[in-house]
């Protein structure tokens, strides 16, 4: 037997963007270090209850050399004495899905198979949790990371873990590689410790696509394309208004637009709460991040309060 990750998780593939991913919620400390394995063109895995960590890797490597996700997990489990007490699901590049509930898995356990997914969980306090989430997925709207985690929470509040709650991932990459490890990996996500796994993994998601909106940003400046930079970071302040660090590039791109005076009840605000971004103004223009003369920069820094 491995380590006993009771839990219950979700695998998926968007038919229309071709994005797959893996969700998992837990009573146990970083499940998502264990559950979630993911690559891009390839497919995902979910490896749960006694806990075998290899049929992630090795469940990749099966489908990365041509082997459907079914074929895939029957061979794992073929050569697995302890397959009776593993929970496995996977879904390949193509929308093929397998799962598998082993008999000696601690009650509550099951699956659900659907188009393109997959829910399974073990150690539940009932037998309703996958069918709910499986329900929720497949009503939910959205891009997948939302559906994914409309899976969870739905299982949580039709019981969910017998235990109680600690921690929750998502793991989410490309339908194709593009052989850019960093770039097809969209979304990795991971609570470890929490009260509340899945609230927190909620906001972190929601976090992870306002910082999309300030990479395009950031791109939009090597670009020099002002007004795509303006319209990027305005975005990301938008979705966090209290987030000091979209504030700031917000007033950058307002002064880089020459929208000077716009900016300055921004950058009040942000020097107010955080001297240091005061300090850092004057060493932008070096860099072409902000396109400042003297006296902008001293008009900027006028609103800065005094030391």
């Amino acid at each position: 037997m491995g380590r006993p990750v009771h839990t219950y998780s979700i695998v998926a593939r968007d038919s229309v963007t071709g994005e797959m991913g893996v969700a998992v919620q837990s009573n146990w400390f970083s499940v998502g270090s264990l559950v979630t394995w993911a690559e891009a063109g390839v497919g995902v895995v979910a490896t749960q209850s006694f806990i075998d960590p290899a049929y992630g890797p090795l469940g990749l490597q099966l489908m990365r050399g041509g082997k459907t996700a079914p074929q895939a997990l029957e061979a794992l489990l073929t050569s697995d004495a302890g397959r009776d007490v593993r929970q496995v699901a996977m879904i390949d590049a193509h929308g093929n899905v397998a799962a598998h509930t082993g008999s000696r898995c601690i009650k509550d356990a099951g699956h659900l198979m659907g188009r393109d997914f997959s829910v399974q969980a073990n150690l539940m306090l009932n037998d309703r949790v996958w069918g709910a989430m499986a329900l929720a997925y497949s009503s939910a709207g959205g891009g997948l990371a939302g559906r994914l985690l409309a899976a969870l929470e739905a299982a949580q509040a039709a019981g969910g873990d017998i235990r109680g709650k600690q921690s929750a991932a998502i793991l989410i990459v490309r339908g194709t590689s593009t052989g850019r490890p960093w770039a097809d990996r969209t979304m990795e996500l991971r609570v470890e410790d929490h009260t509340e796994p899945l609230v927190e993994l909620r906001r972190l998601v929601r976090l992870h696509q306002a910082y999309d909106h300030m990479n395009a940003g950031d791109l939009a400046v090597e670009k020099n394309d002002i007004d795509g930079a303006l319209r990027e970071y305005s975005a990301a302040e938008r979705m966090f208004p209290d987030n000091l660090e979209m504030k700031f590039w917000h007033a950058v791109a307002l002064v880089n637009a020459r929208r000077v005076e716009e900016s300055l009840p921004i950058f009040r605000d942000v020097f107010a709460r955080g001297r240091n971004w005061a300090t850092l103004v004057p060493r932008l223009p070096a860099s072409g991040t902000l396109a400042a003369d003297d006296a902008t920069i001293k008009r900027i820094l006028s609103v800065a309060p005094a030391k």
